[in-house]
């Protein structure tokens, strides 16, 4: 079969944004706290500080619900999306965009999580935000949880610990049918739940110190096992209330190398290619992988499980798999092998690799084969949903911002995907993280950006907060036209 040098027809190219990075508006609108709204800047950390937004006590929470201000909480202003979606859609259309990944906020329609009523004022705003993508021919693709639960349930039933958390969500998603269904075909559960692990209170509202001494991981364990619940459940309702709904789960692609072929590293390396696949497993196949369940078995963990849980998880599987991809990692058995962090993650160093400022190695053909791996093995299509890279990026005394290693960095991943493509992968979409410059997930700073889009704000908020293309906007604009073919000019 002869290649082609365009993706296939009907390609979905765009970018991929979340409420609680971009909006802002954390007081307007009848909106309540979320867990992002008690997350910190953290001018002090370093840009290898893989984790440094874990941290998160009832101290500190208390403390952020009576500051009545955005100061050392950049999520509540975000880039005031809020009031200028208008303008940022225009820009993406402006790219070509044929879809756009968002997330709606939670706490925008139910304040506190336990209201019997959405918030109208909530509703209205996704009402005209998916008009708005509509008039634009902007196809989108919305994730139900992306890190912004309502605060108020993370507190009051240390989240998604407490099963009843699950009805609220259920709640939650079915206003969100009814209401956006017509405009809404691509629907994403949980963002990243495997993410619960390294983020139990961003993923999942979950306050370790409020579980007994020694529980912590069962709690955690307890809280994924309520969310893949609530995920089953929501996709069942999507697929009774919209027609050709489309319903996917969200992984984080870790993809691990045995640093050597020393047996114990390549054993060390399948555990955990293992263990990353699990969630994605649950989701796709309706069960838990039975070694996991062993695993559980042996380190004392105990899953409470309603009787018709194992029902709901086999009948309500998803239709399609997403996941984000920024680095890859290695693995081995020598304690004295060189760390270094990733997407909240820490792996041992790459020597083939290179790395960006904020130490995530750059690997464009894992890829490659993270969707040869993940196409083997689920046989169902896939959507690459976050990638990009986080730079320091300068206005030049010409008053543009030259980001050739932007440029280089998508180039090289998006000829690994047309490589995959062309081996037989299903791929269906591809949205860039992120199209426009957002707080940053992990230390909440604006310095570290990924747009094609530049925000004049800073760290501290400062700024006109202004759009302005970078060089790599143009240049996606080209790949988009194309089709992917300019990839492959002279």
């Amino acid at each position: 079969m002869q290649q082609t040098k365009q993706f296939p027809e009907g390609f979905l190219w765009g970018g991929a944004i979340a409420a609680n990075q971009v909006e802002g508006a954390w007081n307007e609108g009848g909106k309540g706290l979320s867990v992002a709204d008690v997350d910190t800047y953290k001018p002090k950390a370093s840009n290898k500080d893989y984790n440094a937004h874990a941290a998160i006590n009832l101290e500190t929470i208390k403390k952020a619900m009576e500051d009545p201000t955005d100061t050392w909480y950049p999520k509540r202003r975000g880039i005031d999306f809020y009031h200028r979606y208008k303008e940022d859609l225009a820009l993406f259309a402006e790219l070509g965009f044929k879809t756009l990944r968002v997330s709606i906020a939670w706490s925008r329609l139910f304040p506190s999580g336990e209201e019997q009523e959405a918030n109208p004022e909530g509703i209205k705003f996704y009402h005209n935000l998916f008009i708005e993508m509509k008039r634009l021919n902007i196809e989108p693709i919305v994730t139900l949880s992306h890190y912004e639960m309502p605060l108020a349930l993370s507190v009051k039933y240390n989240g998604w610990v407490d099963r009843r958390v699950i009805d609220y969500f259920v709640r939650f998603a079915n206003v969100c049918f009814d209401e956006f269904g017509q405009y809404v075909k691509y629907w994403l559960t949980f963002n990243e739940i495997d993410s619960i692990h390294r983020h139990p209170f961003k993923t999942a509202g979950v306050i370790e110190e409020k579980s007994d001494s020694g529980e912590e991981i069962q709690d955690i364990y307890q809280a994924l096992h309520h969310q893949f619940i609530a995920s089953a459940l929501v996709t069942k309702a999507a697929h009774e209330k919209i027609s050709n709904v489309m319903v996917g789960c969200m992984l984080t692609k870790l993809m691990t190398y045995p640093l050597t072929c020393d047996p114990q590293d390549v054993e060390l390396t399948l555990k955990k290619n293992l263990e990353n696949n699990f969630y994605a497993d649950v989701q796709v196949k309706g069960e838990y992988p039975k070694m996991i369940e062993r695993h559980l078995e042996n380190e004392g963990i105990h899953i409470d499980m309603a009787s018709d849980d194992r029902r709901i998880l086999k009948e309500n599987t998803v239709d399609f798999i997403t996941f984000s991809y920024y680095m890859s990692m290695a693995e081995s058995g020598d304690p004295k092998a060189e760390r270094t962090p990733g997407n909240t993650v820490l792996g041992v160093k790459n020597p083939y690799l290179p790395e960006t400022e904020w130490g995530w190695q750059i690997d464009p053909q894992g890829l490659k084969i993270s969707l040869i791996d993940l196409y083997d093995r689920y046989q169902l299509p896939l959507m690459i949903v976050e990638n990009g890279m986080g730079a320091i990026d300068t206005i030049s005394s010409d008053g543009k911002i030259h980001d050739d290693y932007r440029i280089d960095y998508f180039q090289a991943h998006f000829k690994q995907m047309k490589a995959a493509i062309d081996e037989g992968v299903d791929l269906i979409g591809y949205t860039s993280w992120a199209p426009i410059d957002l707080v940053s997930a992990g230390t909440s700073q604006m310095s570290k950006r990924y747009g094609f889009i530049y925000v004049d704000a800073d760290d501290e908020g400062n700024g006109s907060y202004d759009r302005m293309k970078k060089d790599s906007f143009e240049w996606y604009q080209n790949i988009i036209q194309t089709n992917g073919a300019a990839l492959f000019d002279e």
